[in-house]
């Protein structure tokens, strides 16, 4: 959220499911306080941030259901994009320092109805090519050249919705609509980009974190 408030984006709407009680809970404790820089005087009678973050944003929390998939959590707060031009969305789980406004623009200069940043897998996985009768042609890992995967970064115009029915996963029958008709753009992003899915991610991004290296925080830059 910060990454979009660096960019000017300060209205958000939060598709609650599983444990979005935790996530209302932590906004409605926030403390400035605990997530800036402040320095404290007269014995903790005074405190001066030294910045601050969402005092000028807009959060609407929407209990979109426990076990509904991407499609149907955007169809829950269609009602709330009433008279956008266009709207972004996120998975939520990864992080990176795309240039949001050129990702922008690049998609607001076409006709395309959706949009999504690809970009080559930081995973250690390894794809391989075999003839039909099991003989491998050729082995590599997942980020290798050719190979690019949903970064979970979208822009969408309203009219997204038309190609979504009650039920489905966005990514796949309504993104395969959207490719039939050529109204499905890909942004390429060849910076940092990480997934937080397992425990590991989490360790990763703390150690990250320990060593000031945090190319994701760009409104430290």
């Amino acid at each position: 959220m910060r990454f979009y408030a660096h960019y000017g984006h300060k209205e958000f709407i939060l598709c609650l499911g599983y444990r979005g009680d935790m996530i209302r809970e932590y906004f409605l404790q926030y403390s400035e306080y605990l997530s800036n820089d402040f320095t404290m005087s007269d014995g903790g009678r005074t405190l001066k941030l030294h910045n601050s973050d969402i005092q000028d944003w807009t959060i609407t929390f929407v209990d979109t259901g426990l076990h509904s998939n991407i499609g149907q959590r955007l169809h829950r707060v269609r009602h709330l994009l009433s008279g956008e031009p266009m709207f972004l969305a996120n998975y939520s789980d990864g992080l990176a320092d795309l240039p949001l406004d050129s990702y922008i623009a690049d998609f607001a200069s076409s006709n395309a109805v959706g949009s999504f940043v690809s970009m080559r897998s930081p995973q250690s996985f390894h794809v391989a090519e075999s003839t039909p009768d099991g003989v491998v042609t050729s082995i590599g890992p997942m980020g290798g050249e050719g190979v690019y995967i949903n970064g979970g970064f979208f822009v969408f115009r309203p009219e997204v919705f038309d190609y979504i029915e009650d039920g489905e996963e966005l990514v796949e029958q309504p993104f395969a609509r959207l490719i039939n008709k050529g109204l499905l753009r890909t942004y390429r992003h060849e910076g940092f980009w990480r997934p937080m899915d397992t425990f590991k991610d989490k360790i990763t991004y703390d150690r990250m974190a320990s060593a000031g290296n945090c190319p994701w925080m760009v409104w430290r830059r």
